[in-house]
């Protein structure tokens, strides 16, 4: 099966919206502030955004906490075309790990991911329909580490059902991981190490370990 260019697809919605002079609102699943820095920065320019920080995922406790704070510093530093507002979910660590069960020593952008994703992209769709807005996406898509396929899949699949337009996206298109590494250093932005989750936390350190043995 031929995959979709998704960043073709959400430039010929933009044209769309732009001839229309159409300026829709946009919930935008963030998954940490570097990677939202050019979902922002682009989606800005067409969208009324607010920002859904809903990541139960992230751990430790401390860790999700200054993840927060450095997604809302940038919001409040950075200047954008259109205004963007600032929404944080619920902490419920609980509903991660009830998705993780059984899936606790899968891979990176294994089964466990796409389950982390459709808990994510669900919250955040209902929190779209429930207050009205006109698109929900994530910024999720601009990581190497993430297949876009399988998000966007996801997004709409979650969006027929609830009834809510999914925005599709590629953001690391158009070199856009590149110019967040630069936003992030342009805002000094803490960039973490490894995704967010306690697996992929331990994974982290198994490497450092591993590495450090080396040397």
């Amino acid at each position: 099966m031929n995959k979709v260019n998704y960043q073709k697809e959400l430039d010929k919605l933009i044209n769309e919206l732009e001839k229309e002079g159409r300026v829709p609102s946009l919930l935008l699943h963030s998954c940490c502030g570097p990677c939202s820095s050019y979902c922002i920065e682009y989606l800005s320019q067409f969208f009324y955004v607010t920002v859904f920080y809903y990541n139960p995922n992230i751990y430790p406790d401390d860790e999700y906490y200054h993840r927060v704070k450095e997604q809302q510093r940038f919001i409040n530093a950075f200047p954008t075309k259109y205004p963007v507002e600032f929404i944080e979910g619920d902490y419920d660590k609980e509903s991660f790990y009830e998705i993780a069960k059984g899936l606790e020593h899968e891979p990176e952008k294994g089964r466990r991911c796409h389950k982390c994703y459709d808990l994510r992209l669900r919250r955040t769709a209902e929190v779209a329909k429930e207050k009205s807005f006109d698109f929900f996406t994530t910024t999720l898509t601009i990581s190497p580490m993430k297949d876009s396929q399988v998000l966007n899949e996801i997004g709409d699949r979650i969006g027929q059902e609830l009834g809510v337009s999914w925005l599709v996206s590629d953001f690391k298109k158009k070199e856009g991981y590149k110019r967040s590494t630069e936003l992030s250093k342009e805002f000094d932005m803490y960039r973490q190490d490894y995704c967010g989750c306690v697996y992929s936390y331990n994974e982290r350190q198994q490497q450092i370990k591993a590495r450090n043995t080396e040397d």
